[in-house]
């Protein structure tokens, strides 16, 4: 039998269940799934130093265990002496296992090492059922080591999930175990 993650076993098993008896689902189908989580970070001062990319997708890579790439530029910004097509930024899509096994680190060991943690905000969602999440310091990921790193960056975490409406979708993030502030 395959591996299967300890977050998608859970999803499977009770919360297709808890949250078609919110909701009123009649069939499994309609119930909300997520669908994929993308990191994405920008790095503006990689204009003035190219190592800059590398270490950022040398990092996302680590926290993610998937290769990140490198997103271009796509106009020339005289302002900033920045070329149409010149790397300033990282992103990674995951989806499936890895998807299931980031969320599962995200929540069980790199949120807690938050400083002053006491939960994330419910404004990000945008209307549509995804969430967005930004990460002030990347060194909550235990991935990281900080010896290594030569800058503390930010990123940003999207959550994309097939719900409808932005209830549905924070509640099938509340029952994956992102821990909402309480209003």
């Amino acid at each position: 039998m395959a591996y299967v993650t300890r977050l998608k076993k859970e999803y499977k098993e009770r919360i297709v269940a808890a949250l078609s008896e919110e909701f009123g689902y009649s069939n499994v189908m309609q119930v909300p799934k997520l669908e994929k989580i993308v990191m994405s970070r920008g790095v503006g001062a990689a204009v003035a130093d190219k190592k800059l990319i590398d270490h950022a997708l040398d990092e996302m890579t680590m926290i993610t265990g998937q290769k990140a790439v490198a997103t271009l530029s796509k106009k020339d910004v005289a302002a900033f002496k920045l070329r149409k097509g010149m790397p300033i930024g990282a992103k990674v899509t995951l989806r499936g296992e890895r998807m299931y096994e980031f969320l599962d680190r995200l929540v069980t060991s790199a949120l807690p090492r938050v400083r002053d943690f006491q939960g994330i905000k419910a404004t990000g969602f945008d209307g549509r059922g995804n969430y967005n999440l930004g990460v002030t310091e990347q060194i909550i990921f235990p991935e990281v080591n900080i010896d290594k790193i030569n800058r503390i960056n930010g990123m940003d975490i999207t959550f994309v999930t097939s719900a409808e409406t932005d209830k549905e979708a924070k509640s099938l993030l509340t029952e994956l175990g992102l821990p909402f502030k309480k209003n």
